[in-house]
C-alpha cells in the first residue's frame, strides 16, 4: 500500500511521436486531461506532451487562427514533446514520487514498468489523495494534535491510552520538533470527548494542543 500503482491512473491515453498536435488537442479537450505520455510502437515511454508545451510553442506566432489550425494539423508531437521525461516505476513509494515532483518542479510523472512501458500516470492530485487517505481525512472521528516527549515507546503509550478508552486509531503521524519533543497527529475511529482526551493525555504527561471533530 502507498505505492505508485495504488494511486496512479491506469492505462492512460497515450500518443505516438508522429501524431499531429491538432489531434492531441482534441484528445485533451474530449477527455479533460492536460498531459499525455508519448510512446513508441512497443508502448515504451519516449516523451511527454502537455497543454503548456503546446501553448508555449504557439504563443509567439503572428498567424491567423486559420493558419494556426493548419499548422497544428501538420505539426507532429515529436517536435513539441519533452524527450525522455522524468518518470517513475509503478512499484516506487509514494514518498519517492512526491520527492521527484518537488525536486524537479513538475506536475506529473509517467508511470512505467520494469521494461519502460507506460502503465499509468501520476499527478499532483494523486499525491494529495494519498496524503488525505494516509491521514484518514474522509473518515469520521476525532482529530487530535498531541505534544509528546521524544523517546522509544511513546507511540505505544499513546495508543494504549486510547485503547483503554475503547477508541481505535485510524491514523497517526509524527512531526519531530527537536531532539526532545514531537507533535503527533491522531485521527481516531469514533469520537472521544475533548475534555476526556485532554485529561487522559495529561495524566500521562502528554499535552493536547488541538482537537476537532471530523464529520
Amino acid at each position: 500500500m502507498f505505492r505508485v500503482n495504488d494511486f496512479m491512473t491506469r492505462n492512460p491515453i497515450t500518443v505516438s511521436p508522429d501524431e499531429k498536435i491538432s489531434a492531441v488537442i482534441d484528445l485533451m479537450k474530449f477527455n479533460r486531461i492536460h498531459r499525455i505520455p508519448v510512446v513508441d510502437a512497443s508502448d515504451k515511454l519516449v516523451g511527454l506532451i502537455t497543454e503548456g508545451m503546446i501553448a508555449a510553442d504557439n504563443s509567439a506566432t503572428s498567424l491567423s487562427i486559420y493558419e494556426l489550425n493548419y499548422l497544428l494539423s501538420k505539426t507532429e508531437v515529436r517536435t513539441v514533446m519533452v524527450k525522455h521525461p522524468i518518470a517513475i516505476n509503478q512499484n516506487a513509494l509514494m514518498e519517492q514520487a512526491a520527492d521527484k515532483l518537488l525536486a524537479h518542479d513538475i506536475g506529473c510523472l509517467p508511470v512505467v514498468d520494469d521494461d519502460n512501458q507506460v502503465v499509468g500516470i501520476l499527478t499532483q492530485n494523486d499525491i494529495f489523495r494519498a496524503f488525505l487517505d494516509m491521514l484518514a481525512w474522509n473518515k469520521k472521528g476525532s482529530r487530535l494534535i498531541v505534544r509528546v516527549p521524544e523517546g522509544v515507546g511513546v507511540l505505544e503509550k499513546v495508543s494504549a491510552l486510547f485503547a483503554r478508552e475503547g477508541i481505535s486509531i485510524n491514523s497517526i503521524s509524527v512531526y519531530e520538533l527537536n531532539d526532545s519533543a514531537a507533535e503527533i497527529l491522531i485521527k481516531t475511529k469514533g469520537s472521544i470527548a475533548k475534555d476526556r482526551a485532554a485529561e487522559v493525555l495529561s495524566n500521562e504527561g502528554f499535552e493536547l494542543l488541538g482537537f476537532e471533530e471530523v464529520e
